[in-house]
C-alpha cells in the first residue's frame, strides 16, 4: 500500500504543474462553464483513474524506464510511431510551459521580471533531472501532501467568504475565455492533453514495482486524488470570480486574499508543483532521445532545459491556451489505444468488466 501511495503522490504530483495549481487550467477548461464545469470535474476523475490504473500497470508489466515501450505495446509499430512522436513533443512542450509559469508566478508574487523565474526554475530541474529516476519520484511525491492542504484551506475559506450570488458567478464565469467549446469537451480534452503529457512519467512510475496490483492501485488512487483537486479549485474560484478573473495566477491572488503570509506560502507550493512538473517533463523527454545509462545524458538534459528555457519566453497564459488544447485533440490517440487495449483483455480474459487490470 505505501508503494501505492507513493505512485498515486507522484502521479499527482507530475499532472499538477504551473497551470493546474495556479488554478489557469481549472480556470478555461472547467470554471468558465459555470456550474455546468462541476460536472465536467466529475468525468474527468473518472477518466483520470481508468487510464491513471493502465499506464501504471502497463509500466509495471513491462518494466519499462521510458513510454517508448508502452506506446508501441498498446497502438503497434506505425501508430505507435505516431503517438511515439506526439508524446515526446509535448514533453518538451509542458516543460517549456512549465518553465514560463515559473516566472508567471515570481512577477505575480514579488513584481520582479518575469525572466528571473525562468532561469531559477530551469537550473533546478536541470540539476534535479541528473539525480535517478527513484530519487526524483520520491521529490515529486513529498509536495503533494502540502499542496492539497494549502487548496482544502483556499476552497473553505473562498466559500465561506461568498459575497455573490449563484447568478452572478455564473455571468461572472461565462465572461471568462473557455479552452473549449462546451464543459464535456472541456474535460475531454483536459484529461486527454494531461494523460498525453503524463503517459511517460506514469509508465516509469510505474515500472518501479513488479507489482500490477500495486502500480494499479497508485494509479486510481492518482486519479481520484487530482479530481478532489480539480473540485476544490474549480469550486473555489467559481464562488470568487469576482476575485480571480484576469490573473495570471488566480489560486494566487486568492491566497493574498486570505493573508500576504498565506500566499507566501501558496507561492512556495506553487513552485513546488512547477518545478515537479518540470524535472518530470524533461526526465522523461531525455529518457526518450537518450538512455539513462548513456554518459552523455547529463549533457543532454542541459541542452534541452536551456533550449525549453529559450522557449519559454512566448509567455504563460498564451502557452495554456494554445499548447494544451492542441494536445488534447492529439492525446485522443492514446486515449483510444488505452481503452482498447483494456478491453481486448477484458474480452480475451472472458470477463468484460471494470477493475484492476491483470495479466492474464
Amino acid at each position: 500500500m505505501k508503494k501505492s501511495i507513493q505512485i498515486a503522490g507522484a502521479l499527482i504530483g507530475v499532472i499538477v504543474g504551473a497551470g493546474f495549481a495556479s488554478g489557469q487550467e481549472i480556470l478555461q477548461f472547467f470554471t468558465s462553464f459555470g456550474w455546468m464545469g462541476i460536472m465536467g470535474v466529475i468525468v474527468a476523475t473518472f477518466l483520470f483513474a481508468f487510464l491513471g490504473m493502465n499506464l501504471t500497470q502497463l509500466g509495471s508489466r513491462l518494466q519499462t524506464d521510458s513510454h517508448k515501450d508502452v506506446i508501441y505495446h498498446i497502438c503497434g509499430k506505425y501508430l505507435g510511431l505516431a503517438v511515439d512522436f506526439v508524446i515526446t513533443f509535448f514533453l518538451f512542450g509542458v516543460a517549456v510551459v512549465m518553465m514560463a509559469g515559473s516566472g508567471s508566478i515570481f512577477e505575480e508574487q514579488f513584481g520582479i521580471p518575469s525572466i528571473a523565474g525562468n532561469i531559477i526554475m530551469a537550473i533546478l530541474a536541470i540539476l534535479t533531472v541528473c539525480l535517478n529516476v527513484q530519487k526524483v519520484i520520491s521529490i515529486i511525491s513529498l509536495v503533494t501532501p502540502f499542496l492539497l492542504l494549502m487548496i482544502i484551506i483556499i476552497g473553505g475559506y473562498a466559500v465561506g467568504t461568498m459575497d455573490i450570488n449563484f447568478a452572478e458567478v455564473q455571468q461572472l464565469a461565462e465572461e471568462q475565455t473557455p479552452a473549449a467549446s462546451n464543459w464535456l469537451m472541456g474535460a475531454l480534452l483536459y484529461v486527454s492533453y494531461n494523460v498525453a503529457a503524463g503517459a511517460a512519467m506514469m509508465t516509469v512510475m510505474g515500472g518501479t514495482t513488479k507489482d500490477e496490483k500495486q502500480a494499479g492501485l497508485g494509479g486510481i488512487l492518482g486519479g481520484v486524488g487530482l479530481g478532489v483537486l480539480i473540485i476544490l479549485i474549480n469550486v473555489g474560484m467559481l464562488v470568487k470570480m469576482d476575485v480571480v478573473g484576469g490573473s495570471d495566477m488566480p489560486i494566487l491572488a486568492l491566497a493574498n486574499e486570505i493573508h500576504p503570509g498565506f500566499g507566501l506560502l501558496m507561492f512556495v507550493a506553487l513552485l513546488g508543483m512547477i518545478f515537479n512538473t518540470t524535472v518530470g517533463m524533461l526526465y522523461a523527454f531525455t529518457a526518450r532521445v537518450v538512455k539513462r545509462e548513456n554518459p552523455n545524458f547529463n549533457l543532454f538534459v542541459i541542452l534541452f532545459g536551456a533550449a525549453a528555457f529559450g522557449a519559454s519566453f512566448v509567455g504563460f497564459i498564451t502557452l495554456v491556451g494554445t499548447v494544451y488544447p492542441l494536445m488534447g485533440y492529439l492525446g485522443f490517440i492514446l486515449i483510444a489505444a488505452i481503452i482498447y487495449t483494456w478491453l481486448a483483455g477484458k474480452w480475451k480474459s472472458g470477463r468484460l468488466n471494470i477493475g484492476v487490470y491483470t495479466e492474464q
